[in-house]
């Protein structure tokens, strides 16, 4: 037989594992009443407390529908830019960066349904798009998702715009990701499609199939120039050592009618990556080298090669300051590129052949990484033979993350 105290403790215990947040620090309240009185002791309240503390609740169950959890999140992220450009051997100069504007807005909504399947729609107004739109199946070691999200190509591409030490991407790999304007390739970033990926032991790999095109509109039916679908593949090794975490591996993708000088037209884009990230202690340095073969991409009658490599290396001072340096350099192969297709906010200066940009600056981490400032310096270069233009000044960002 149960005795008075042990069933209202099951009670009590109960109440909490349903209760709202609200509702819990109402229940906490009895429970410290109930010490006091000397109904409870200090242990078994602490127990009661730790158990619903410890326990998944549902969220919710909205229309009797399938759904165990359910959560939002959001992020917003403002910058100061404060960039001009000179183009050398003129006085014609683009006028100068000075501006505070909103980076990035994202609503986040995940759902699952049950321990294996779950959805996420992330979408940003500042930029009338999205940045997630899943759905995904989690096994044991092996997951698939299905919409629109990032294939995996690109270290830097890849890594959460909520975590990038430098603020702002390299030039190499806005380059190499960001959408064909006769320029930059556009061969990553968003697309629409299916991927899979799995980890076995430090093993880890993965690949895809998707609409060949980075994603302008994501409820298009597509034409007669994007109708052959894109392939991805990747592989790498993962894991941690004695004092620290490594990752490197490579990646490929194959995207037809995306090269030329406009997408569409029947030539065709192959893009490679290899890539490693190295922690030990408080210090990080992380890489990654890119190439292309672009049919037609440097004139009607010259397929181009681009190729770009990236370094960073990072220094954690303390718990609350982190510090970055960066150096990045990308030669089109006569394709061509602008400041502005490479240095993100700069001004955008001619078309010249290689692009080198370099990056100092740090972190303050006011709440974890949910709350940080973020400022530097930028420098960049654009060069084609005698030709050049240059670029500098200051960049920083405030972020908030839940």
């Amino acid at each position: 037989m149960f005795s008075l105290k042990s069933k209202l403790i099951t009670l009590l215990s109960g109440l909490l594992l349903m209760a709202s947040p609200l509702a819990a620090q109402d229940s906490k309240a009895i429970l410290d009443v109930l010490v006091l009185k000397g109904v409870l002791s200090s242990k078994e309240a602490d127990s009661i407390k730790k158990e619903a503390k410890s326990s998944s609740p549902v969220y919710a169950v909205p229309g009797k529908k399938a759904v165990s959890k359910l959560s939002l999140g959001a992020r917003i992220q403002m910058q100061y830019a404060a960039l001009s450009t000179d183009i050398d051997g003129t006085n014609n100069d683009p006028v100068s960066t000075n501006h505070f504007f909103l980076r990035r807005v994202y609503l986040t909504t995940k759902a699952s349904l049950g321990p294996d399947w779950s959805m996420n729609i992330t979408y940003d107004p500042a930029n009338q798009s999205f940045d997630k739109a899943l759905i995904s199946y989690k096994g044991d070691g092996f997951g698939v998702d299905v919409g629109l999200r990032k294939p995996d190509f690109g270290l830097e591409e890849t890594t959460s715009s909520s975590s990038l030490k430098s603020i702002e991407r390299t030039g190499v790999t806005r380059y190499f990701v960001e959408s064909n304007n006769g320029r930059r390739l556009g061969a990553g970033s968003y697309r629409v499609g299916v991927f899979a990926s799995g980890k076995s032991g430090n093993f880890v790999y993965g690949g895809a199939i998707t609409n060949p095109e980075r994603v302008g509109d994501p409820t298009s039916a597509g034409n007669s120039g994007n109708n052959n679908q894109a392939y991805w593949a990747n592989a790498g090794f993962e894991g941690d050592h004695a004092n620290g975490s490594y990752s490197f591996g490579a990646a490929i993708g194959i995207l037809p009618d995306q090269g030329g000088k406009k997408v569409g037209a029947g030539d065709d884009l192959t893009a490679y990556s290899i890539y490693g990230d190295v922690s030990t202690g408080n210090f990080t340095v992380m890489g990654e080298y890119l190439a292309a073969k672009v049919e037609h991409g440097a004139s009607a009658t010259k397929d181009a090669t681009p190729t770009g490599y990236w370094l960073q290396g990072s220094y954690k001072f303390s718990k609350t300051f982190e510090g970055v340096v960066r150096f990045s350099y990308l030669d089109t192969d006569g394709r061509g590129v602008k400041l502005s297709d490479g240095v993100r906010s700069a001004p955008a200066g001619n078309t010249n052949d290689k692009l080198t940009e370099y990056f100092v600056g740090g972190s303050w981490f006011i709440i974890g990484n949910d709350l940080k400032f973020q400022a530097g310096y930028v420098y960049g270069e654009s060069k084609d033979g005698a030709a050049s233009a240059t670029t500098s000044g200051v960049r920083s960002q405030m972020q908030i993350n839940f």
